[in-house]
């Protein structure tokens, strides 16, 4: 080979490599929710800690699959607000040791395609919000699973419970240090108790079917709920 095909050669095996695989024919649809172990320090950390994601995953962020111009991409609350993202952004953004992203797919039994359809028009209204740095339900802004909650509605109610938020280490009456100094920077009063959602609560609900894993830690072996 010449060196332009050994470098056009090295260019395909460099994009085929970039591409997420379809692993064992799974094929992602419009619905569903991607939760993800992102490696975000001690923030992510605290969350996973005292949320543990079904079979013991460890989640701390979650978005939502929609289809833009033909192509699937995600839609999530983070720190820039509700945003659409680019489906290979969201998945490298967190990778485990055999290179592959740290993502558990979730699809929600009992929806229609037209529950479906509503659901993704539903959740692009919320695009522009601010990200709800307080855990507040009731605010104009939203966080991750909060804009998964409001999405998903069966006759106009949130099919996801919520349940009491926490920030203490567990097993301790000891507030993680990284929350205190979080709220107190915002002053603002720790919501302790407080209703709310997280991505390993949501990933544990009965109306929601693991259905697909790309990858995570060596130890961790996800039964993939249908």
């Amino acid at each position: 080979m010449d060196k332009l095909t050994i470098s056009l050669f090295a260019f395909l095996l460099v994009l085929i490599g970039c591409q997420e695989p379809e692993n064992h024919g799974f094929t992602l649809q419009e619905g569903d929710i991607l939760f993800q172990d992102l490696d975000c320090g001690p923030f992510c950390e605290s969350i996973e800690i005292v949320t543990p994601g079904i079979d013991g995953a460890e989640l701390s962020h979650c978005g939502i699959v929609i289809k833009e111009n033909g192509q699937l991409k995600v839609i999530e609350a983070g720190g820039k607000g509700v945003v659409i993202t680019a489906m290979d952004s969201f998945l490298t953004r967190a990778r485990d040791g055999k290179i592959r992203p740290k993502v558990l797919v979730g699809r929600v039994n009992g929806f229609s395609t037209e529950q479906i359809t509503e659901t993704i028009l539903r959740s692009k209204t919320y695009l522009g919000k601010g990200y709800d740095a307080v855990f507040d339900l009731n605010n104009d802004s939203l966080y991750c699973s909060e804009l998964v909650y409001y999405s998903f509605l069966e006759k106009g109610k949130p099919i996801f419970e919520t349940q009491p938020m926490t920030f203490k280490e567990p097993n301790t009456d000891s507030t993680f240090s990284m929350w205190a100094d979080y709220f107190k920077d915002m002053n603002e009063v720790i919501p302790e108790g407080e209703m709310g959602l997280n991505p390993g609560g949501i990933s544990m609900s009965d109306r929601v079917d693991i259905v697909h894993f790309y990858g995570f830690p060596e130890n961790y072996q996800p039964k993939v709920r249908l």
